[in-house]
């Protein structure tokens, strides 16, 4: 499975890729918009196959562990979780400003692959995914509906932890009380990380 979710990544940052050198970004945001409609029936799956964004974040976040410069802490700031809807109307602003005062089509979303990046180098990817990203604010409001998610068979659950430490998105928590772990749709990615490192098989894509 996880050489699987490689390959798809992979393919839809060529499919990226592709697109901005051949100027058709529309057609990129075109698939962001149907990946909202997608996600009130399978959850954020373009968050964790489709997003050029986490694909480039993933190598990152092993290469910051690696150099050791990656920290737990999240800047205060952002803690009220609004700037994320601040970096999208930001962003919208600046396409057309772009557009119809400079005169040119300036690919927002490579501005972004390199915010990503540089983020995820100094924090937890959970920080740029929840709290930076301006495709995320949308993607939360969607998915935190969606009739199929990652769940957890809570009777299986012996709350270990291991699925909540390999979330990029901070999805998980396990309860200080039961000790079940629990996955929030609004926020998961539909990664399958957590699947990995279940030790009880107790993690699994069904009906929420």
């Amino acid at each position: 499975m996880k050489y699987l979710t490689t390959l798809i990544r992979i393919l839809f940052l060529g499919l990226f890729i592709f697109l901005v050198t051949q100027g058709k970004m529309m057609f990129w945001l075109g698939l962001f918009g149907v990946s909202l409609i997608v996600s009130i029936f399978f959850g954020r799956v373009y968050c964790g196959y489709a997003c050029p964004m986490n694909t480039l974040m993933v190598p990152t976040e092993w290469l910051a562990k690696k150099l050791k410069i990656q920290t737990d802490r999240t800047p205060t700031w952002l803690s009220s979780g609004w700037f994320g809807w601040f970096t999208l109307g930001g962003s919208l602003a600046f396409t057309i400003f772009a557009q119809r005062v400079l005169k040119q089509n300036i690919p927002i979303l490579l501005i972004w692959l390199g915010v990503a990046v540089l983020v995820t180098l100094r924090y937890k990817p959970a920080v740029f995914h929840n709290l930076i990203c301006p495709f995320g604010p949308l993607q939360k409001l969607f998915g935190r509906s969606s009739r199929f998610s990652e769940r957890v068979e809570t009777v299986s659950c012996i709350g270990c932890k291991k699925c909540e430490k390999v979330c990029p998105s901070s999805a998980i928590t396990v309860s200080a009380s039961s000790h079940k772990a629990a996955i929030d749709k609004a926020y998961c990615l539909q990664c399958k990380n957590c699947r990995t490192v279940c030790p009880k098989d107790c993690i699994g894509y069904s009906k929420a």
